[in-house]
């Protein structure tokens, strides 16, 4: 999926402007309603050609995903990423709010997410991670013990990673965040949000007493 294609978040923002007016006028009353009129509304963008060339790799991705995984494909998600990955105001967004952004890009990177409770994550019963199947857990405790009521961070996120690295890395930067990797622990890692300075730019890592 190149999501970072030149026109893509004009592409994402006609396809939400759509689907919105479909709901207000009752066309579509739910999910699977949405998935059909997204579906239908891609292939004839696609069939029409109304967007431009460089588009159409994306347009033909998007139909596939909606036609083969149905709910699963999430078509209203995948839109609202393409359009604030590309409409550049993710970093004014809240840390808790650019997390949940870079889980939606790990998921549509085909990467395995998941979410380990405190037995699976460690002792006799932990799940057995390996670095030939692409996956990035997430520890459960620490979803609900790392932000605050306002979406801010207060300590390190946990999380264990068996793919690329480097490119968990480039979704990372994105959002306004960044890992380190723990030497001693296989696979364990922990995200840190960055700083945003006034104008919403990345100008260093949030620091914490562990």
């Amino acid at each position: 999926m190149k999501s970072s294609d030149l026109y893509v978040d004009h592409l994402a923002w006609c396809g939400l402007v759509a689907l919105y007016m479909a709901r207000k006028n009752g066309a579509v009353t739910s999910p699977v309603e949405e998935n059909l009129f997204l579906c239908r509304w891609l292939a004839t963008a696609e069939k029409k050609r109304l967007f431009r060339r460089e588009l159409a790799s994306d347009i033909r991705w998007l139909l596939k995903e909606g036609r083969e995984k149905g709910l699963r494909s999430d078509l209203p998600g995948k839109l609202e990423y393409l359009w604030r990955a590309s409409s550049g105001d993710i970093l004014a967004q809240n840390d808790l709010f650019r997390l949940q952004h870079v889980i939606h890009a790990i998921k549509l990177t085909g990467i395995n997410y998941g979410v380990l409770t405190e037995s699976e994550w460690g002792g006799r019963y932990a799940a057995k991670l390996s670095p030939k199947v692409p996956g990035l857990y997430i520890r459960s405790k620490d979803l609900d013990t790392a932000f605050d009521s306002n979406g801010a961070q207060i300590k390190p996120l946990c999380v264990r990673i068996t793919a690329e690295p480097t490119a968990v890395d480039s979704l990372l930067c994105r959002s306004g965040w960044r890992q380190e990797a723990d030497n001693e622990t296989p696979f364990l890692h922990r995200f840190y949000a960055c700083n945003k300075d006034d104008n919403g730019n990345v100008e260093g890592s949030t620091g914490f007493n562990e």
